[in-house]
Formats: C-alpha cells, sequence, structure tokens
C-alpha cells in the first residue's frame, strides 16, 4: 500500500488523481449535458423524462453513480490539498507577484472557480437529484423532474446563479481539460493542437448548454 500513499500525498501523486478524477467527471458532463439537451426537443419533456426515467432507474448507472461520488469526493479533496501545499509553499505573501508571461487568469484561479463549482454543485443537487433520489427511497418512485425544471427556473435569481455557476465551470475547464493530459503524461507536440481545440470546444458546448436550459425556461422558449 506504500505506493497508494505516495500517490496520494505527493505532489505528482495528487495531480495524478485530479487528472483522472477529472476526466472521469467529464464524461459525466457529456452524458448529464446529453440528458438535459433533451428538453430543447420542446415536446412537453417526453423524451428528456423519458431518458431521465432510463438513468435513475438503470442498476449500471445507479451503480456508476457511486463512482461518480466518490469521484468528485476525491476531485475535490485532492484539489484541497494541492491548494493547500501551494500556499504553505510560500506563507509569506509577496507584496507584488509577477506571474509567468503564459500564465493565464483562470489557471491561477483554479481553487476559486472549483469553491464556485462545488457551491453551484451544491444548489443544483439540493434542486433536482437529492430531493429526487430521497424520494424514490421513500415513495419507490421519481418525482417529475420536468415539471420541477419548470418551476424551480421560474426564479429570476436562480437563473443567474445558475448562469454564474455555468461560466465558472467554463473556465474550469479550460484549464483543466488539457492540465489533465498534461499530468498523465499524454501531451505530445503532435496532438497538442487537437487536444487543446477540443478541450476549449467542450469548455464553450458544455457550460453553454447547461447555461440555456434555465434561460430558455424562464423565457418560456421550452414548455
Amino acid at each position: 500500500m506504500n505506493w497508494f500513499t505516495t500517490l496520494l500525498t505527493s505532489s505528482l501523486g495528487k495531480k495524478f488523481v485530479m487528472a483522472l478524477t477529472g476526466l472521469f467527471l467529464i464524461t459525466f458532463l457529456v452524458v448529464h449535458c446529453t440528458i438535459n439537451a433533451m428538453i430543447f426537443f420542446n415536446d412537453g419533456g417526453a423524451t428528456f423524462s423519458y431518458w431521465g426515467h432510463f438513468m435513475g432507474t438503470n442498476l449500471i448507472v445507479r451503480t456508476l453513480e457511486i463512482g461518480l461520488i466518490i469521484g468528485f469526493l476525491l476531485h475535490i479533496y485532492e484539489g484541497l490539498l494541492l491548494w493547500k501545499q501551494n500556499r504553505s509553499a510560500r506563507p509569506v505573501k509577496y507584496a507584488y507577484v509577477k506571474h509567468p508571461e503564459k500564465s493565464k487568469w483562470y489557471s491561477r484561479s483554479m481553487g476559486l472557480l472549483g469553491t464556485l463549482i462545488l457551491l453551484f454543485l451544491i444548489m443544483h443537487t439540493s434542486h433536482f437529484w437529492i430531493p429526487n433520489r430521497a424520494h424514490q427511497f421513500a415513495e419507490g418512485e421519481e418525482l417529475p423532474l420536468y415539471q420541477m425544471m419548470l418551476d424551480i427556473f421560474q426564479n429570476p435569481l436562480v437563473v443567474v446563479l445558475y448562469i454564474i455557476g455555468c461560466f465558472s465551470l467554463f473556465w474550469h475547464l479550460l484549464h483543466g481539460f488539457r492540465s489533465a493530459f498534461q499530468s498523465l503524461g499524454l501531451n505530445h507536440v503532435k496532438y497538442n493542437q487537437t487536444i487543446g481545440f477540443i478541450g476549449t470546444a467542450f469548455s464553450i458546448i458544455v457550460p453553454f448548454i447547461f447555461a440555456m436550459m434555465p434561460v430558455a425556461i424562464y423565457f418560456h422558449w421550452v414548455k
């Protein structure tokens, strides 16, 4: 188990775990975004409800859900450890910090962006996932998620907070997608440009779709 302890405690090990869990969470975002985007069929939620029911009742998906939760917790835990380690390495703040010329502000603000996304995630799960799973365990049936979306996204404050959360996700992914490949040693001069393009496209498209959901419902583009 010594190698496992090293993996979780060393700087390289933390980045490796962050990269693995980050890519795992990216696959979740693809599935989650695809299911949620089905509201844009504008068929009264029929398509969305069908696939939402499948995801909520399929035994394999429900089992993978446990891995998803573990992945989230590991990603958050390792991120906090890296942030603390970086802070400890420089206990006395400089009056003026000169950042590397190629360093982007969002790459230096992953801790802040991660915290905003965590707060957004808490709000999002408290709106949908937690009450739905609680109702399933108590009553053996799902809540009407589509109708819940129509109701919840009539609150303009909630819509604004969701947009902020999606905007934070955009910046977080913009750095994290490419960084994950670097941490895993999968970057190569032949593929870096392609990885960068895919990462940028993914960072724009997925948060945009997520953000458009509450906006479309609030303005009654989707009913």
